[in-house]
């Protein structure tokens, strides 16, 4: 009887020690945010620009700081280890760029699992990236570039900004799609962009924004933009998919991850505050003229987005024979 007596009462004190636990984590996550919000990024200008609009705006709805802490290198491996390692709380989320997705493709013993050590809060953008071409190629269009790519096979020189990078990708997405055969030459992004303006490069894959000042005055000559629709800032400029259909799906964006087991919840508070920032009018004015396309999604979409991204560029590496590291 007493042992019976004696397991009853500790079933009475676990009892109210979990009934006692429910009120702190209900505070937990009906207080969010409690501290400041950690933004990592894994870059800088473009993307570093956006990490910041998007931290000021949520500062002032949240009332508290949210810090973008930049942490280049390795392809933003080390941004995304950071923010998997991190208290999943939702005071860290990483801005991820293409490049999370390439990774995951790309190398086989990452640090963290791409798949299961995050979640998604929010796709934010689809970026616009260019194909031009030199002027003294003197090429107007996407067929006119096949034509004389098949004209002089091994010839024409593509530039990118090095092997498994995002520019370098789509540049094998359409060396495939067109059956071209053409020599890739892997540079720093400003000098790709220098080096088409002058010749020694025939044509390239570039983000609007860097290449926008050099078209008007013809340093540089827009053959179309890798996303669904033409860009309003570039109207006149066709999609690469109005030539080559396999091209009506983008290659990338970027979204924000929060590491796995973060609640719901704070995930959904994120999500939703994402999506008020991108409807403001002078976010949407900034985005436009940087050809960043508003996207945002629900968590469970962007999981999906995601996941089919990764798919997507590993089957992209294996058709273009790009070695797994």
């Amino acid at each position: 009887m007493r042992a019976a007596q004696r397991i009853a009462f500790e079933g009475v004190i676990a009892a109210s020690i979990a009934l006692a636990a429910l009120p702190c984590l209900a505070q937990t996550t009906g207080n969010f945010p409690a501290k400041p919000i950690r933004l990592v990024v894994p870059g800088a200008g473009q993307l570093d620009t956006l990490a910041r609009t998007i931290a000021s705006k949520m500062s002032e709805s949240f009332s508290q700081p949210v810090v973008v802490e930049n942490v280049a290198g390795a392809g933003g491996i080390l941004a995304a280890n950071r923010v998997a390692k991190a208290t999943p709380d939702g005071h860290s989320v990483l801005l991820a760029a293409s490049g999370f997705a390439i990774s995951a493709a790309l190398h086989s013993n990452l640090p963290y699992d791409p798949r299961k050590d995050f979640v998604g809060v929010s796709q934010i953008v689809i970026p616009t990236t260019v194909l031009v071409a030199s002027p003294t190629l003197g090429v107007k269009s996407v067929k006119e570039l096949i034509a004389v790519a098949k004209a002089k096979p091994g010839k024409i020189i593509f530039g990118s900004t090095g092997p498994g990078t995002g520019p370098h990708l789509l540049g094998e997405k359409f060396r495939l799609g067109s059956d071209i055969n053409v020599v890739s030459v892997g540079l720093k992004s400003g000098q790709t962009l220098i080096e088409t303006m002058t010749g020694r490069i025939d044509y390239c894959f570039l983000p609007l924004g860097s290449v926008l000042p050099f078209l008007s005055d013809g340093k540089v000559v827009a053959l179309a933009v890798a996303t669904p629709q033409r860009s309003p800032v570039l109207p006149d400029v066709p999609t690469m998919a109005e030539t080559l259909p396999g091209f009506a799906k983008p290659i990338g964006s970027f979204g924000l991850l929060a590491p796995a087991r973060t609640p719901r919840d704070v995930v959904n508070q994120i999500g939703k505050e994402v999506a008020r920032i991108l409807s403001l009018r002078d976010v949407n004015e900034w985005m436009q003229q940087g050809g960043l396309v508003p996207a945002p999604t629900s968590p469970e979409e962007y999981d999906r987005i995601l996941h089919a991204q990764i798919d997507g560029f590993a089957e992209l590496i294996r058709i273009a024979g790009i070695p797994i590291r």
